[in-house]
């Protein structure tokens, strides 16, 4: 990797609920890159995110993130439903989104309302502001919802599973919103999904992850290692850009052949560290 680092994470275990989300994760993000968390479902890719979001502590390992969290990183989660009839319109969730670094009695001046407007139309939603947010279309409301992550002026941008549910042309639209974001607002971004027709495309580097990181290279390098495989339990192909975009098809292995159970030297998980005596 090179250049500066945005995100390092070090030995990272993360415990929910009793059950183990994340195991020995390392990973370095540098400033200014795109990056697809790819993986099944279950396997800790919405855990990770909000541990760098500051929204779940780790139970062991180092998480830092350049400069403070909450001014640093901007986060979209998977669920972003409302009641459509509660009356909010689009300004109103924006603003939210500058309570956080405004103290506990928020005041909102004309910088405020400056910044308010300057997120609104990065995303193309100002004409739409005074609307009812139960009004807008999917689309719409997502594009609100990264209004609200942008008007901080975060370095970082974190997106859980953001095309879900969308047809195709809204998902382009989405991307192309990306790229304006990231060339006006230098961002740095973190983005989960399962689409692997469509985010090797899109991105600098693939993070395959499940529980733990199976490979973390450009996507064109992936189809070079069996990391996606190992992390999804499968064969697969997906779409990687290149100078041209083309199909990866990782290499087939004769299951018959490979030993039984977990990986050689891959720990017993079952148990906490405190309660394994070699980790």
């Amino acid at each position: 990797m090179s250049g500066q680092a945005i995100v390092d994470i070090q030995d990272l275990w993360v415990w929910r609920q009793g059950t183990l989300a994340l195991r020995e994760v390392s990973l370095t993000v540098d400033q200014g890159k795109f990056v697809g968390l790819m993986g099944p479902n279950g396997g800790g890719k919405t855990t990770l995110l909000k541990v760098i979001a500051g929204l779940i502590r780790p139970d062991r390992g180092r998480v830092r993130v350049v400069g403070p969290t909450q001014r640093t990183v901007g986060y979209v989660p998977q669920e972003r439903s409302a009641d459509p009839r509660f009356p909010v319109t689009p300004r109103d969730v924006v603003e939210m989104g500058l309570y956080g670094s405004l103290g506990l009695i928020p005041r909102i001046g004309p910088r405020e309302r400056s910044m308010i407007t300057s997120a609104l139309a990065h995303v193309e939603m100002e004409e739409h502001a005074g609307r009812l947010l139960g009004e807008l279309s999917g689309g719409q409301k997502q594009r609100v919802f990264i209004a609200r992550a942008i008007v901080g002026e975060p370095k970082l941008l974190l997106l859980d599973e953001p095309t879900t549910g969308v047809d195709a042309r809204a998902r382009d639209a989405f991307y192309r919103l990306l790229a304006h974001l990231r060339s006006h607002l230098g961002l740095t971004i973190m983005l989960a999904s399962h689409d692997l027709e469509v985010v090797p495309t899109q991105v600098d580097e693939i993070v395959c992850i499940n529980q733990m990181v199976y490979v973390h290279a450009p996507p064109e390098a992936v189809g070079e290692t069996d990391g996606l495989q190992r992390a999804y339990g499968c064969e697969l192909e997906f779409m990687a850009h290149g100078n041209y975009p083309h199909r990866v098809i990782g290499k087939h292995r004769d299951p018959a052949r490979e030993p039984d159970g977990e990986p050689p030297g891959e720990p017993d998980v079952r148990r906490r560290p405190e309660e394994r005596p070699d980790v």
